[in-house]
């Protein structure tokens, strides 16, 4: 394809994009447009992205728009040419991702108001359609569960996508021959099984909520605990639905949501900063010894995203205790800083672990570049 690709996530209050050379990875323009419909910000989202497109006067004309989707439900397998029914597919499926998919919306009907070149969402669900039944199922009622959409559909699709590909090249082997398991640690954090080139588990599940130890966001929990809280505590559904999400997992542990505050807390002799340490460690290794399971075995165990890419002591103390599995990490290889993929195992270990920085946009342009 030539030309460039606009690329935009757009949120409740802000709008994300990137003007990016999908052949290249070329990326000729970036930004954010904050406080969309608040106090000294612009108005709305249409206002959002003319001071975009403002911002990229002078650089290549985006011959498509690239929109960053959270969930596709069951219908979207793979990016797809908006259309009137996609736009109202996206809209009946924010019963799923409310603080999400709206604000998406938004920022698609944004772009159509204001550029005429074609519009392409990109699901983060839509890699984890791959998932067997078995991963994706939930043990309650089967009808019950049809009918109100209640299984496993993952996110940190096009993340997990654009690493287990950039993997394979990295070692030489073919994808379709590849076992990954790429381990995206950010704020928000999930680990997802490739298999092939294809997604065939994930830790997060209905919800971005279950699955690992997040900044904000508790991770896997018991599910009577929500009752519990109610009964015992008083709190109301919507107001444990808000602790979960937003006063959980580092934070809740710690009162620290970012990772590079709990680790020096943690250094400094923080009891607490170190106790929710072990459980983000712990965390990890389970769903790590899970996929290699369901693997039969592993080609590459992959960090990725802010923390998995930054963070050498994280990397270093997850796996100490995995070397019977084939895990080990270099010492002098893991201290390395960089931007580029990076192999952080000894040469002669059974696995190799590497540290593969994500393009989220550069996979979305890509993907958008494929459909059109």
């Amino acid at each position: 394809m030539t030309g460039a690709v606009f690329v935009l996530n757009a949120g409740s209050s802000s709008l994300k994009y990137q003007l990016v050379d999908p052949d290249s990875g070329d990326v000729h323009a970036a930004g954010t447009v904050e406080r969309i419909g608040e106090d000294g910000g612009v108005p709305d989202h249409e206002a959002a992205v003319r001071e975009a497109l403002h911002a990229i006067e002078g650089k290549p004309e985006p011959v498509a728009v690239g929109h960053r989707v959270v969930h596709g439900g069951d219908r979207f397998d793979a990016a797809t040419v908006v259309t009137p029914d996609v736009l109202h597919a996206i809209d009946e499926l924010s019963a799923l991702a409310p603080l999400h998919n709206p604000a998406n919306l938004q920022g698609i009907r944004a772009a159509q108001a204001v550029l005429d070149v074609p519009q392409v969402a990109v699901f983060d669900t839509a890699f984890h359609r791959t998932i067997p039944a078995a991963a994706a199922t939930y043990a309650i009622p089967v009808d019950l569960a049809r009918e109100h959409q209640v299984r496993r559909y993952g996110f940190h699709g096009t993340s997990h996508q654009y690493v287990s590909r950039a993997t394979a090249a990295f070692l030489g082997v073919p994808l379709e021959d590849s076992r990954i398991i790429v381990l995206h640690l950010g704020n928000g954090a999930s680990a997802c099984a490739v298999l092939g080139g294809r997604s065939v588990d994930t830790s997060m599940g209905m919800t971005p909520l279950e699955g690992l130890v997040m900044g904000t966001r508790s991770g896997d929990i018991d599910p009577a605990a929500i009752f519990h809280l109610h009964r015992q505590a008083g709190l109301g559904f919507d107001e444990i639905e808000g602790l979960l999400n937003r006063e959980s997992g580092l934070k809740g542990l710690t009162g620290r949501s970012d990772m590079r505050d709990v680790q020096a807390a943690a250094a400094e002799g923080d009891e607490a900063a170190e106790a929710a340490l072990a459980v983000y460690r712990h965390r990890l290794r389970h769903y790590i010894g899970a996929y290699l399971a369901e693997l039969g075995g592993l080609d590459a165990l992959v960090f990725t995203a802010g923390v998995g890419e930054n963070n050498s002591l994280l990397r270093r103390r997850t796996l100490e205790p995995l070397g019977h599995l084939g895990l080990h990490v270099d010492p002098d290889r893991n201290e390395v800083a960089s931007k580029a993929a990076r192999r952080i195992s000894p040469d002669d270990a059974p696995v190799a672990v590497l540290v593969v920085p994500t393009n989220e946009e550069l996979e979305i342009a890509r993907q958008t570049a494929a459909v059109i």
